[in-house]
């Protein structure tokens, strides 16, 4: 197998398609210096293990010398992807995308040497977009090839309204790739649908078309619904590793086998030899959970950061010794007695009432081992109490 097909072959390992793959080989063997693009829409501050699943892909080209750009789509943002969308999205201002973007920058550092990345914005060239190039560009296309996407064509069927900026939506990103000459475009499986219409407009335009190369889904910790920080069930990048290490822990058993399939690139062979060393009860699943969750600590926090979110697990979790737990300093004036679900709100343990009365009636909220099953319930509050919520939070009170 000579150095191209070797690429290749490398390149593929946990993609979901390459479309088309010939077209990639071909581009790899012309020796020349790839563009390869990855563009993010800044909705929100912090990019998660999902981002990550793409990003270190991106990685892979890096280090094969290739041109990474990372499109910042300061454009796009203010109309929002309608991907995987049931309504359209609110509107952001200037200043939250300018934040969120720095925020993404940042964090991208984690994976990728920020050294070698070309950083544009997509605003360079949407802003100076005419109205007449804009009609030009509506033009390459027809509105029934854009509502064939399951999105719009759910919304539509449902009866529920499309906005006619959500239509420009991938448009503007295909154009994207037209104005960066992109020569390999980088997604998830969602964005399946805008990224080859980035191949599509490049045609039109005289150009050679983008190879679209798209990775799977990262499931978040429900195992149900794809990592996302609106849903409630992403591990931030930029989260403490400790909090990270915990979240992880917290998977099922069989969602475990993704994470070690998408974030450390795990073949389906070796996924098979430590499934059977636990049909065979050679392996316990606690330990390989802790090894994948040590593993993607130390890929993408540090070696330091992994060694020492595992002792603090196994110290609370596994010896008990709530002396490692991080001690929270409650406000002055906080009532005492609360009732449990403000107390569970102060200290970030719930996203909502709904979820804490979940939580509480199911028996998974404890007081010093003692589980609270009352909604209402009062309790005081003392120095050194420790809360329970769930399998893997565990709160120290530090004041009364």
């Amino acid at each position: 197998m000579n150095f191209v097909e070797n690429t290749l072959q490398s390149l593929d390992a946990g993609a979901s398609q390459i479309i088309p793959i010939e077209e990639l080989k071909k581009k790899l063997a012309s020796g020349k210096k790839l563009i390869i693009k990855f563009g993010v829409d800044p909705t929100s501050v912090d990019l998660h293990l999902g981002h990550a699943v793409v990003l270190s892909k991106l990685k892979q080209f890096q280090d094969l010398g290739h041109e990474i750009v990372f499109l910042i789509g300061d454009f796009t943002a203010r109309i929002g992807d309608p991907t995987g969308r049931s309504k359209t999205r609110p509107i952001l201002s200037e200043e939250e995308i300018a934040l969120n973007a720095k925020t993404y920058l940042d964090q991208v550092g984690r994976i990728l040497d920020p050294s070698k990345i070309t950083v544009r914005y997509n605003s360079e060239w949407l802003d100076k977009l005419s109205t007449k190039e804009l009609i030009q560009l509506c033009a390459k296309t027809t509105l029934a090839r854009l509502t064939e996407r399951e999105d719009f064509a759910k919304r539509i069927a449902e009866q529920q309204p499309v906005s006619f900026h959500e239509l420009l939506y991938p448009l503007l990103q295909g154009y994207d790739s037209v104005a960066l000459r992109a020569d390999v475009e980088l997604g998830g499986t969602d964005q399946t649908f805008n990224l080859l219409m980035g191949r599509y407009l490049q045609e039109h335009y005289a150009q050679e078309p983008q190879v679209v190369l798209t990775m799977p889904l990262l499931e978040g910790l429900d195992g149900v619904q794809k990592m996302s920080k609106s849903l409630g069930n992403a591990i931030g990048i930029a989260e403490p590793a400790e909090q990270a290490y915990g979240k992880l822990m917290s998977i099922s058993d069989t969602l475990m086998w993704r994470y070690y399939s998408l974030l450390l690139n795990k073949t389906a062979s070796d996924i098979e030899t430590m499934q059977r060393a636990v049909a065979d009860g050679k392996q316990h699943p606690m330990e390989l959970k802790k090894q994948m969750a040590h593993a993607i600590i130390a890929k993408f926090w540090s070696l330091q950061d992994a060694d020492t979110a595992q002792q603090q697990f196994e110290a609370l979790f596994q010896k008990k010794d709530y002396s490692a737990a991080d001690e929270i300093e409650l406000p002055k004036d906080f009532a005492n007695p609360c009732w449990i679900v403000d107390l569970l709100k102060t200290l970030n343990a719930i996203s909502s009432s709904s979820e804490a009365r979940r939580l509480i009636e199911s028996g998974a909220v404890k007081i010093d081992e003692e589980p609270v099953t009352d909604f209402k319930a009062e309790v005081p509050l003392y120095a050194g109490m420790i809360i329970k919520v769930g399998k893997h939070k565990i709160y120290k009170i530090k004041n009364s």
